[in-house]
């Protein structure tokens, strides 16, 4: 109802405001500079560097010149800190400076001329040829080298980039017993580099794009072409081009600008720093969207049951795989249920309770100033304002923050009768249960709050009522076109392999349905091991 109102105030507030044309600030352009060209000229051509990069003390403007008969005058500009200061010695200074095949070249540079420069000069990897200034600034920025050189139109842009990188060690919001120990990192080209060392696949496209008019952030977008269905990769494309914005810092901001229902509770665009993990939904038909600078890598289309599976359930025996699936789900039940049906059953429904406990649970009440609703809420607060902090905090110091204050709370508020002892029972094991699934931990914050509302006003229809309508939006929600409650709404019984149980690998012969292109058919459907027959 409230996403109807919005849309129809989006559309009358629309009709009043004044369409300006659409900018292309995805390819990375610099503002006044997009029908520029180089000149021929080597000073106006810094000239015009200088005036749009300004005086900045990490750009660095290298003028030289080479060759003898007669010398030839160049500039190599880069930015001090994105750049391997030894490689741009070895490979651009030297082979110009010390080098004598050009000597004898004739002033009037021509293309061919730059392009012998960098066939034989140039030991680097990849170097392009360029003519446009706001090209070459936007690869000057992301840590690439130019040169250029006096009565030439052309620039040559060098990657050379090398800059302090964090090193590839143990993922911290993924742990697990079993399993690969690398996570990603901060750095794209490392990230991509790990997604290319799990699948040696030729037909794994990377698609490179730049997002933000001020931080020209690189993003990437992977999958595997053989398996990926075209709709969903122009989908995300379109998606992404169409985001219009300064800055992109984080997964989070490309998250926000592309997910299917901005207003839900509920993430539909999943995210991980596991390369296994990522590499496992690729092969399953998703597309991973890679975003340099953060170590989290956006997966769509995401499902409601890939917040319950973890990248150790695939490598435990699936029998004990199945059973921690299925704690996970109780324990996110308990974390969501736990203070509502305490306050239900102590307000309303004492029948339903056996007389010693109804009379413990009166006894421990006694005295409490505050109704159940109200005691509830006020630890359910007090345990979110514990937990914050003792993320925020330093690690030693938050640790000890979050253990000592929950017990001297818990223990001052009981002593001194503001809550019962059942209370401080059933918020501790609320608490413990939303660790079990920390993918569900904010959506289960304000789910926990409004049942525990309810419960208070209805008792067990408040409940009933609450959770009927977050099954209704559930099923509601799609990501990307694929809906987010498949294989259980709509249901498909071959999508059940993977859902609540976690079959053994040779009975899983196809991938999850809808996902993949074709048949999804990604081994042969008799592969069950055989028992050995015995020799004599």
């Amino acid at each position: 109802m409230f996403r109807f109102f919005f849309r129809k105030f989006n559309y009358l507030t629309g009709l009043f405001k004044t369409k300006k044309p659409p900018k292309h600030e995805n390819s990375g352009e610099t503002e006044g500079t997009d029908d520029l060209k180089f000149h021929r000229s080597l000073k106006r051509n810094l000239s015009l560097l200088k005036s749009t990069l300004g005086e900045s003390c990490d750009l660095i403007l290298r003028e030289f010149s080479f060759g003898t008969e007669p010398e030839i005058y160049a500039a190599l500009i880069f930015i001090d800190g994105l750049v391997d200061k030894a490689m741009i010695n070895e490979s651009i200074l030297q082979p110009l400076l010390y080098d004598t095949r050009l000597a004898g070249v004739d002033q009037e540079f021509s293309l061919a001329g730059m392009k012998a420069i960098s066939r034989r000069m140039l030991a680097a990897g990849e170097v392009k040829l360029t003519d446009k200034p706001d090209k070459a600034i936007s690869h000057i920025l992301a840590g690439d080298s130019l040169l250029l050189v006096d009565k030439d139109s052309q620039a040559l842009i060098i990657n050379l980039r090398g800059w302090k990188a964090r090193s590839v060690e143990d993922p911290k919001t993924e742990s697990v017993v079993r399993g690969p120990r690398e996570g990603f990192t901060e750095t794209l080209l490392t990230n991509t580099a790990m997604l290319r060392r799990k699948l040696k696949e030729p037909g794994l496209r990377i698609e490179s794009f730049v997002i933000g008019k001020r931080t020209r952030t690189d993003v990437a977008l992977v999958y595997l072409q053989e398996i990926v269905k075209p709709g969903l990769v122009e989908e995300i494309r379109q998606r992404l081009r169409r985001i219009d914005t300064d800055s992109i810092l984080e997964s989070g901001y490309i998250e926000e600008f592309i997910e299917d229902h901005p207003f839900s509770l509920f993430a539909t665009i999943g995210n991980s720093e596991k390369p296994d993990t990522v590499a496992a939904k690729i092969l399953e038909g998703r597309a991973a969207i890679l975003i340099d600078g953060t170590p989290f890598v956006l997966t769509v289309p995401m499902l409601f049951i890939e917040n319950f599976q973890s990248a150790e359930d695939y490598y435990s025996r699936p029998y004990f795989s199945s059973l921690v699936r299925m704690l996970r789900f109780l324990s996110f039940f308990i974390s969501i249920m736990a203070p509502a049906v305490y306050v239900a059953l102590n307000t309303f429904h004492q029948e339903l309770l056996p007389t010693p406990l109804l009379i413990t649970m009166a006894s421990a009440h006694e005295g409490v100033p505050f109704p159940s609703v109200v005691e509830a809420i006020g630890m359910v607060v007090v345990f979110e304002i514990l937990r914050e902090a003792g993320i925020r905090l330093p690690r030693p110091v938050g640790q000890a923050i979050s253990i000592v204050g929950a017990l001297v709370i818990g223990e001052a508020a009981v002593s001194a009768g503001l809550v019962g002892a059942p209370m401080v029972i059933v918020v501790s094991l609320m608490a413990i249960s939303s660790f079990v699934v920390p993918a569900q931990l904010d959506a289960g914050v304000v789910i926990r709050l409004i049942l525990t509302v309810l419960a208070g006003f209805m008792g067990a229809l408040g409940i009933s009522i609450g959770l009927l309508f977050i099954l209704i939006h559930l099923c509601s929600l799609s990501s990307f076109g694929y809906p987010y409650l498949s294989p259980l709404s709509p249901f498909s019984p071959g999508g059940l392999k993977d859902v609540f149980v976690r079959v053994p690998f040779w009975a899983m012969s196809k991938r999850p349905y809808r996902l993949s292109r074709h048949d999804g058919l990604r081994q042969k459907p008799d592969l069950m091991p055989l028992k050995a027959s015995s020799k004599e």
